[in-house]
C-alpha cells in the first residue's frame, strides 16, 4: 500500500510495458488537440504512452482550462526532487514551455487564470507564472499536509490532508472566505482518504478512498450534489475506471470530455497517467438519480403506511 508524503508516493520501478519510450526529458514532437492522443473510450487506458506515461514514475497529468496547456509531475533521477514539467501548443505543435520543482499537486481553477498547487498557488502572467504564494494561515497549518486543493466556479475549496486522512471544504459567503471544515463521512470514511476533485458548478465531487468492497487498493468515487444540497453517496466509479491497482488522484478536463488519473503499475512501483471518457459521469448520475427516486417512494410509502 503507498505512503504517503507531502502528497509524494516515493517508489521507482521499471515499466512493464513494451511500448517505444522516449528518455527523460526527451519528447517527440506532438501535433494537434490533446497532445496529439486518440481519446480513449469507456474503459480506461494509459494517456500518451510511451510519450508521458513510460518506465517510471509519472502522475499529476492536467489539462489547463483552453486544452492548450498540459502539466504533469515526473522525475529525473531516484532521490530527486519531483517536477512539474509544463507543454504548451501553438500552431498546432505542443512544446515544453515550463519546468519547475513540486510543491503540491498542481490544479486550476475554472477560468485558468490561477494555479493552485497544494496551500499555495501561482497567477498567470504574461508569458508564464508568477512565483508561488501563500493562501494564507487557515491554510497554510504546520498540523495539516496539503496535497491536492480543488476550486470551484464559485470559490469553494475542496482539499486533502494527509496527516489526518481528512477531506476538508471551505466555502466563500458574502464575500467572505469560511474556515475549512471536515466533510462528513459520504467522503470521509475508509483509509488513505485523498485528492478530491471539485466540479466546477459544485454538481459532483471526485475522490479517491480505500473501502471495502472496493475493486484492489484504492479506488476512485463520486458523490453527487443532491436537490436539498448535501451530497449523496459515494459511489465507486467501476470497473471502466477502477482496477486492482491503486487508481487515485482524478481530475476531469476542463472541456468535460475526460477523466484524468493516476494508477500504479507494479509494485514497487511504476505510476502511469491514465484516462478515459468522462461520460461514466453522466451514467453514474443516473443511476444515482434511479437510486434517489426509489428511496424517495420508499418513503413515502412508509409515511402512508403510518
Amino acid at each position: 500500500m503507498k505512503c504517503f508524503y507531502g502528497g509524494l508516493i516515493a517508489l521507482l520501478a521499471i515499466s512493464t510495458s513494451a511500448s517505444p519510450s522516449y528518455g527523460e526529458g526527451v519528447f517527440p514532437e506532438l501535433h494537434g488537440p490533446l497532445m496529439g492522443q486518440t481519446p480513449p473510450g469507456r474503459t480506461a487506458e494509459p494517456f500518451a504512452l510511451g510519450v508521458i506515461s513510460k518506465a517510471g514514475w509519472e502522475l499529476g497529468g492536467v489539462f489547463a482550462p483552453g486544452m492548450k496547456e498540459f502539466y504533469f509531475t515526473t522525475r529525473k533521477a531516484p532521490g530527486e526532487r519531483p517536477i512539474v514539467i509544463g507543454f504548451r501548443e501553438e500552431d498546432d505543435v505542443w512544446e515544453q514551455f515550463i519546468e519547475f520543482t513540486r510543491v503540491g499537486q498542481v490544479s486550476f481553477s475554472p477560468t485558468g487564470e490561477r494555479m493552485h498547487m497544494a496551500e499555495g498557488y501561482r497567477d498567470r502572467q504574461a508569458g508564464g507564472w508568477s512565483e508561488r504564494h501563500s493562501l494564507g494561515p487557515i491554510f497554510d497549518r504546520a498540523d495539516w499536509g496539503i496535497m491536492r486543493l480543488s476550486a470551484s466556479s464559485e470559490g469553494t475549496y475542496v482539499f486533502d490532508d494527509y496527516m489526518n486522512e481528512t477531506i476538508r471544504i471551505s466555502s466563500v459567503e458574502d464575500g467572505v472566505r469560511s474556515a475549512p471544515k471536515p466533510m462528513d463521512t459520504v467522503v470521509n470514511s475508509g483509509q488513505w482518504t485523498a485528492h478530491p476533485f471539485i466540479a466546477p458548478d459544485e454538481s459532483y465531487l471526485i475522490w479517491d478512498s480505500e473501502r471495502e468492497g472496493g475493486f484492489g487498493d484504492s479506488d476512485l468515487y463520486i458523490s453527487f450534489c443532491q436537490d436539498d444540497g448535501s451530497w449523496g453517496p459515494a459511489i465507486n466509479m467501476g470497473a471502466e475506471v477502477n482496477s486492482e491497482q491503486d487508481d487515485f488522484s482524478a481530475s476531469v478536463t476542463p472541456d468535460g470530455n475526460y477523466i484524468l488519473f493516476n494508477r500504479t503499475i507494479a509494485e514497487p512501483t511504476n505510476i502511469d497517467i491514465y484516462w478515459v471518457d468522462a461520460q461514466v459521469i453522466e451514467r453514474l448520475k443516473i443511476k444515482d438519480a434511479s437510486r434517489a427516486q426509489q428511496t424517495l417512494v420508499s418513503e413515502q410509502g412508509a409515511f402512508h403506511e403510518n
